[in-house]
């Protein structure tokens, strides 16, 4: 065996181990670890149009998929995950090792991360060796809502709320709107709930109005004046904290929600109007999932079974478990955004125009 031959033994061989201990890491932190495919990523998000960007040195930390069937032969960083293309990788490592110039690899480019063409195995090897960049020939592939290196929303399983992003920026042209838009929902399903609440508001703003109001003004009225201040709140009482791994357009959704309930309760007993902000603090304490806030919840109810001569609970929602987005059964690829949603009037409009004053006061 040459030197080069033994080098390039070596490089595989810890190229291997690498691989084996990140799927032992995937494995333990339940994510998959096989590279992205494009057909998938394509299947989920709409491309509306491609462009030739020439050659460019890409970052490798980006190239994170690939067109073809390898998504097996090599795991999400590339290294390689089984031993029959080892000659091929060997034979790449020794053609660096003497300098040899290489064309540029082939990529798909799908807003910052790449999908490999060709050149799988000169990818894997630039990976190994902490090489930072590599020339390719790059096609860029154009769609509303790009690609991150955010490994959570590279998860296969997120995709679909990806191309549920995808039609609710056709839908409402939001992301032109307001450029700075980024609405993320930990799962599917929250696009639509989104849709509603504005054709709930548009229908609102009408009745303020008495005149007809157009989509685009409900959209960009609808995210000015109840989404942002309720985001701001959010971000304002660092209430993200106490509910790990959600958004803030979840929390959104499970303010308003609740914000609503409490009023119909209020309703009931002819009290008061709850604020936003009330209502934001009321659902940390009764439904955030953090140990801090469990135990609080279990002496509270220990106390008030113990002052009442071991009664239940005065509090019903003591010990609710976190709560779960809604899932709508709803195709955001339809045209007509109304005849796909199921309004859901609120009682005292909480989403109208009249009430933003109030919404801006509370958050």
């Amino acid at each position: 065996m040459d030197q080069f031959s033994a080098r390039t033994e070596q490089d595989f061989n810890e190229a291997r181990l690498r691989a084996f201990w990140n799927d032992v890491g995937a494995f333990l932190n339940r994510r998959p670890n096989e590279l992205l495919s494009f057909d998938a990523v394509r299947s989920s998000l709409p491309i509306y149009g491609q462009s030739y960007r020439g050659v460019q040195a890409v970052p490798v930390a980006q190239i994170v998929g690939t067109t073809s069937n390898r998504y097996y032969d090599f795991d999400r960083a590339f290294l390689p995950s089984q031993v029959r293309t080892k000659s091929r990788w060997k034979k790449i490592d020794e053609l660096r090792m003497r300098d040899v110039n290489l064309p540029p690899i082939q990529l798909y480019q799908v807003g910052s991360v790449y999908f490999v063409r060709d050149g799988h195995h000169r990818v894997s090897v630039a990976r190994q060796i902490g090489q930072e960049y590599i020339d390719a020939q790059v096609i860029e592939m154009h769609t509303r809502t790009p690609l991150t290196t955010n490994l959570k929303r590279l998860d296969p399983t997120n995709l679909e709320a990806l191309g549920e992003y995808a039609s609710f920026l056709e839908k409402t042209q939001l992301d032109k709107l307001r450029p700075d838009v980024n609405l993320d929902f930990s799962q599917p399903g929250g696009y639509a709930r989104l849709l509603e609440h504005i054709v709930v508001h548009q229908y609102f703003l009408g009745l303020d109005y008495r005149r007809d109001v157009s989509w685009q003004e409900a959209v960009t009225d609808w995210y000015d004046f109840v989404y942002l201040p309720i985001v701001s709140l959010i971000r304002e009482r660092n209430i993200l904290r106490e509910f790990s791994g959600r958004t803030e357009a979840d929390l959104y959704l499970w303010i308003t929600d609740h914000h609503w309930s409490l009023n119909q309760q209020e309703l009931e007993h002819h009290t008061y109007d709850v604020g936003f902000a009330e209502a934001a603090e009321d659902m940390v304490r009764k439904r955030s999932p953090r140990l801090s806030r469990k135990i609080a919840r279990a002496i509270e109810q220990w106390v008030v079974a113990w002052r009442g001569a071991n009664q239940p609970a005065s509090n019903p929602d003591a010990g609710i478990p976190e709560p779960v987005l809604e899932i709508v059964s709803a195709d955001l690829s339809k045209d007509a955004a109304a005849d796909m949603i199921t309004s859901r009037i609120f009682s005292d409009a909480p989403y109208s125009s009249e009430h933003r004053s109030v919404l801006k006061t509370s958050c």
